[in-house]
């Protein structure tokens, strides 16, 4: 049995209610409720919500909410793992033969069904623990610098002051968009960033973080161009 959780906690702060916001018309998580269906590879889409009012806005779009979140893990300090083992460990607790699971979040509106596909293809290929969305920096983070207090600059890796872009190792870092992994992993809390993980890479112009306003504003504009183009 493959399943789909969706968390969706109803405490955003720097963009209230961003679960479900008007975003291009739809709430924000009908995009992730959307793309697991039409997916095909799942037996069950579940919504993780403390929220009535998100649980009552995923049932629309055709989730399942077939419990409520505790408040323990509800809160601002409450991680992905803890939200996922409650999620695996109850629907296991229902008799279900839970094998494989994805971790799907609900502010990505530029996930595809055939992304989850294809990623789901190769955790089943690969036999590793997870299988995430990733895509590339851009730019190269050797040469990355910070400033001091008073504003001075320093190099984070100052041996690659002069090293040339093009020889640089590329790098890449979690899309945040989904997460699939067995059903063990996500119970044991394995981490994600690890040698039993692999990554699957994302165009950077499909991959977008939504956490402050702006970050909103910048998805929309993009949302909007991909629109276009397609």
């Amino acid at each position: 049995m493959k399943i789909a959780i969706i968390p969706a906690r109803g405490g955003s702060k720097r963009i209230p209610r961003k679960n479900i916001k008007l975003f291009h018309g739809k709430p924000m998580i009908a995009y992730s409720i959307e793309a697991a269906t039409q997916s095909g590879c799942f037996d069950k889409v579940i919504v993780s919500t403390d929220d009535l009012e998100i649980a009552d806005v995923a049932k629309e779009w055709g989730a399942e909410v077939p419990f409520l979140r505790p408040e323990a893990i509800s809160d601002d300090f409450a991680t992905t793992k803890d939200v996922m083992h409650h999620a695996v460990a109850w629907c296991q607790e229902q008799g279900w033969n839970v094998e494989y699971v994805c971790c799907l979040y609900a502010t990505a509106p530029f996930v595809t069904a055939d992304d989850l596909k294809k990623a789901s293809a190769q955790l089943l290929g690969s036999g590793s623990a997870y299988v995430f969305s990733s895509t590339t920096f851009g730019f190269p983070i050797q040469r990355a610098i910070k400033l001091s207090k008073s504003g001075s600059v320093s190099m984070f890796q100052p041996e690659y002051e002069l090293s040339r872009s093009q020889d640089l190792e590329e790098a890449y870092h979690d899309a945040g968009q989904f997460y699939w992994g067995t059903a063990e992993a996500f119970l044991s809390k394995k981490a994600f960033f690890a040698p039993h993980s692999q990554a699957f890479v994302l165009p950077r112009k499909r991959v977008q973080d939504i956490d402050t306003p702006e970050d909103w504003e910048f998805a929309q504009a993009l949302f909007t161009l991909l629109s276009q183009q397609s």
